[in-house]
């Protein structure tokens, strides 16, 4: 006679109170963001675009497995075009969406650069080639003064403006992040469901079985890179508009290698994790801002913590929004 399993409705409606307790949560974190002070709205619009450049890499990094040290180059391009061309260095004042269109061409432009070179590398040389790529943005712009500004970078950049309303003051960089996070991750979301999600996830399992069953990586590869890049260069312009000032500072290393960690402590390969993983790593800095001495450890060893006991990060890339609407309403 087979047995019944009775865990599994107890361990459904744990999960399900869970996720119902998160999801709550977060969306009270985002009622009442316009309601704080600025500095907690101006700590959220940080998570927001952190969470935009997440999504951009986990593009590359989780749905194609391309490991990718140099994505902060094209969030750099996207913050020097808005830089440019809305600002008295060039006396351009072009609008807002206008540069946004033309940073995320660039960025597409910048992504196909990087994708052509690398397309035969994997592993470890894939990471060198692409750390080296955004070492080599991050020194152009802090060496070509008469056009960035070097070292001292590009200051009195113009407000955003959307249909003749002003965004300037962070609750309006708020809404705008938000509502960019949303289309954008709905977009990428339906991209990984796709059957150009379908060709990154094989080439992320066995690149020479998806060549050998007629998928072409070389444009699969290219797309990921440029669809990549085109998302970090619209978070560089947002980023720029909303600090209204750039410099080379802003794009090190650091900044890639945060955006990788994000990915892997939350989950690789899945928008749920990215959100997850940009909140510890984003938030926790500020919660332990009274430790100040003491933060960077406490950090350190929560990752440490975090990645033994979950290596595969803390939402599974089985779990995805379309899990955890059905997790949510099922009786």
């Amino acid at each position: 006679m087979s047995s019944i399993d009775t865990s599994v409705p107890v361990s459904t409606g744990g999960s399900k109170v869970l996720a119902w307790l998160v999801v709550l949560a977060a969306l009270a974190l985002l009622v009442a963001t316009p309601f704080l002070p600025n500095y907690y709205v101006r700590v959220v619009n940080g998570l927001l675009i952190y969470i935009l450049l997440g999504i951009g890499l986990n593009i590359v990094v989780g749905y194609a497995g391309l490991l990718d040290l140099g994505f902060v180059a094209f969030y750099a391009v996207g913050a020097y075009t808005y830089a440019l061309l809305a600002s008295p260095q060039l006396d351009l004042h072009l609008p807002f969406l206008l540069i946004v269109v033309i940073a995320a061409g660039l960025g597409l432009m910048a992504g196909i650069l990087l994708g052509i070179p690398v397309l035969k590398l994997r592993g470890d040389y894939l990471a060198i080639v692409t750390l080296g790529f955004g070492e080599i943005i991050r020194i152009i712009v802090n060496n070509v003064d008469w056009l960035t500004g070097g070292p001292k970078g590009i200051a009195r950049l113009d407000k955003a403006s959307v249909a003749g309303i002003e965004l300037a003051r962070p609750v309006e960089i708020y809404w705008l992040l938000l509502v960019c996070v949303v289309v954008i991750g709905t977009l990428v979301w339906r991209m990984e469901r796709s059957i150009l999600g379908k060709a990154w996830a094989a080439i992320r399992e066995d690149q020479d079985a998806a060549r050998g069953i007629g998928i072409n990586t070389t444009v699969a590869k290219l797309t990921a890179f440029a669809t990549s890049a085109m998302i970090g260069s619209i978070a560089g312009v947002i980023f720029a508009a909303s600090q209204r000032f750039v410099s080379p500072e802003s794009f090190a290393l650091q900044e890639s290698v945060l955006i990788v960690l994000m990915i892997v402590v939350g989950g690789i390969g899945n928008i749920l994790g990215v959100i997850v993983g940009a909140a510890i790593l984003i938030l926790m800095p500020e919660v332990l801002r009274e430790f100040a001495e003491w933060r960077v450890l406490f950090l350190g060893l929560l990752m440490i913590v975090l990645i033994i006991l979950r290596p595969g990060g803390m939402i599974p890339r089985t779990f995805g929004p379309d899990k955890l609407i059905r997790r949510l309403f099922s009786r």
